[in-house]
């Protein structure tokens, strides 16, 4: 196990397919498969309850970071300050953990459509930087 896991909830096989249909990924490096509550958690830290969410909109700065924004239980903040997302492709060089800072910098965009997700509790491994 990491030294500084990550506890929050893994989107459903069908939901990403879903969503891979409706938002094509920009760059390379797909990622598109969970939404952080809290970095730095251990083994001992409650899960979040299963819950559903929103897909409210798309950020993508153009230099490699492309994320989804998410609201649960109608919010789009998390905790810590900053926004559930679901970081959805990144170009080489680039890390999952920018799309905070993309966020918070650039904002987003709006769907056209919000889309309804459901989300599973999960820890995994913060991916090697």
């Amino acid at each position: 196990m990491a030294q500084d896991p990550v506890t929050g909830w893994k989107l459903p096989p069908e939901d990403r397919a879903r969503l891979l249909e409706a938002i094509p990924p920009h760059f390379t490096n797909l990622v598109a498969d969970h939404v952080t509550l809290q970095t730095g958690t251990g083994a001992d830290t409650p899960l979040p309850p299963r819950t559903s969410a929103t897909v409210l909109g798309e950020i993508d700065d153009g230099e490699g970071v492309q994320a989804l924004v998410v609201a649960i239980a109608g919010s789009t903040s998390r905790p810590d300050g900053g926004t559930y997302h679901i970081t959805w492709s990144l170009a080489p060089g680039r890390n999952a953990k920018e799309s905070n800072d993309v966020i918070a910098r650039l904002g987003w965009r709006p769907l056209s459509e919000p889309v309804a997700i459901a989300l599973q509790p999960a820890r995994w491994p913060r991916r090697a930087q």
